[in-house]
Order: C-alpha cells, then sequence, then structure tokens
C-alpha cells in the first residue's frame, strides 16, 4: 500500500468502515484521470479488511474479485471506499464495495475471499 500512498481508515456510528485515499498526479495514468489499478488496489484493500473482520479476524485470500468503473475521477479527488460482507460461510466469504468521489459513483467491486483457517 506503500506505493499509492496512506490510507485513510474510519468507522461511523452505524459501525460500518469507510478507507479513503487522498489522489494526486502519483495516481493519473496517460489519459489525465486516477489509474484503474489505483482505485481497484483501494477496492481491494476495502474488502480485505471486511473480509478479515467477517471471518472472525482470521486471514483470507481472494479467489475472485471483478471491478466494474462506472465514471472517471482526476487527480486531486478524496476517494471513499466502504465494502460490506453480503455473506460469510465457513470458509467463503462474499463481498460488494463501491467506491465515491464525494458523493458521486466512481467504481463497485464483488469479490469472493477464501476464509484461511488453521489446521490442527
Amino acid at each position: 500500500m506503500e506505493m499509492i500512498g496512506p490510507l485513510l481508515a474510519s468507522k461511523d456510528a452505524d459501525g460500518n468502515h469507510f478507507y479513503a485515499l487522498q489522489t494526486d498526479n502519483r495516481h493519473e495514468n496517460r489519459l489525465g484521470l486516477i489509474h484503474g489499478g489505483a482505485i481497484t488496489t483501494l477496492l481491494d484493500q476495502a474488502i480485505a479488511l471486511i473480509a478479515w473482520d467477517a471471518a472472525d479476524r482470521m486471514p483470507t485470500v481472494t479467489l475472485q474479485m471483478d471491478t466494474r468503473f462506472i465514471s472517471a475521477a482526476k487527480p486531486g479527488a478524496f476517494l471513499v471506499a466502504r465494502a460490506k460482507a453480503r455473506h460469510t460461510s465457513r470458509s467463503i466469504v462474499f463481498l460488494d464495495a463501491e467506491l465515491l468521489d464525494q458523493n458521486r459513483l466512481v467504481a463497485t467491486a464483488t469479490a469472493v475471499m477464501k476464509i484461511l483457517r488453521k489446521t490442527q
């Protein structure tokens, strides 16, 4: 995560977690927009942290992640990701996430995470 810069984390009164990134020119692609890799990385980080919590703080790994880019963001945007676990089984967590620039939807993602349980 050092490569894209520090992530800011917060939690609202309802217990929802938010992860944010203040973008700058480091995150810019050749079109002058925030690179899709930076957007996907922020969504992946939010998803991984929520999966860890949903898995009772057991480590998880990504089995599948699908990202949909809805609108562009420009350098200087303050991007906020929020993720939610839709379902948790004994070994899998299913999650949804969205990335906002103020109240404008930039991207969404769905993910399937494998819970790595310690073997006895």
